[in-house]
């Protein structure tokens, strides 16, 4: 069974997935950062491609992507840095890259490799609904990888509903049309929107991202989904804290009932 629908079956609230930039801080943190979170509780993770262009990323992602690059990060180095993580690592592993890296590197081979390294899923924010069902589903499912994808407020129900439909894994809930980045809490109309796809009832489970920084977002997170997501305030962190296990220890603080 893939991992993220075991877990899934297995905790259906509050789950705690971080997303974090392969390479960041330093060139081979990519691994160390992954056994920290999981140490640390959290029950699964995101792996960002860094890549010079993003669309939907905030100041604090940009950042750690410009550095990462810098570092010298590509597909290659990440691949060959995460070929052995299953040794180690049990959690869910999630692959996020846009789609220009990924159709120079050719889809197939990028499927191929994650597969090999025990990812379980694939997060492709700019990839359009039509063209992964014409040319990229049957490839993905080839290698057993959920393809994850996201909706918006601005997402239809009928958009929601075929991409509940035609994907597995979960739905990515982006809590806001508006680029990653820490927030104190939401508003009534994100929470309306969390609360109208609630309604649906759909066959998937739900994550929200965009924006979940601290205890009050990730409850309301959690009431209306089965979990949410951070990246920004634990990259954040990890530019801030002494240690990878310094800043995985205090994104849990915060989380944590005052």
């Amino acid at each position: 069974m893939n991992r993220i629908d075991k877990l899934f079956r297995e905790k259906r609230k509050n789950i705690l997935s971080v997303y974090f930039t392969a390479g960041y801080p330093e060139l081979d943190d990519t691994v160390k950062v992954i056994k920290s979170l999981e140490k640390f509780g959290v029950d699964l993770l995101e792996i960002g491609v860094p890549f010079s262009d993003p669309m939907a990323d905030g100041p604090v992602i940009q950042s750690s992507g410009s550095q990462a690059l810098k570092n010298g990060m590509s597909l290659s180095v990440l691949f060959n840095q995460l070929s052995t993580v299953r040794e180690s690592v049990s959690i869910p592993l999630v692959l996020m890259s846009y789609l220009n890296p990924i159709v120079q590197f050719g889809f197939e081979n990028y499927c191929k490799q994650a597969a090999n390294c025990g990812i379980d899923g694939l997060i492709i924010p700019d990839l359009p609904y039509v063209e992964y069902m014409e040319s990229y589903k049957s490839v993905a499912e080839e290698y057993g990888l959920h393809v994850i994808m996201l909706i918006t407020p601005e997402t239809s129900e009928e958009r929601i509903r075929l991409i509940d439909q035609n994907t597995s894994g979960f739905i990515y809930m982006v809590s806001s049309a508006s680029v990653t980045g820490a927030r104190n809490s939401f508003s009534d109309e994100n929470l309306a929107y969390f609360r109208r796809v609630n309604k649906m009832q759909l066959k998937n489970p739900r994550l929200i991202g965009f924006g979940i920084s601290n205890k009050e977002t990730f409850e309301s997170a959690c009431h209306e989904s089965s979990g949410a997501i951070i990246g920004s305030k634990f990259i954040s962190l990890l530019g801030s804290e002494k240690s990878i296990d310094d800043a995985a220890k205090q994104l849990i603080k915060t989380l944590e009932p005052k």
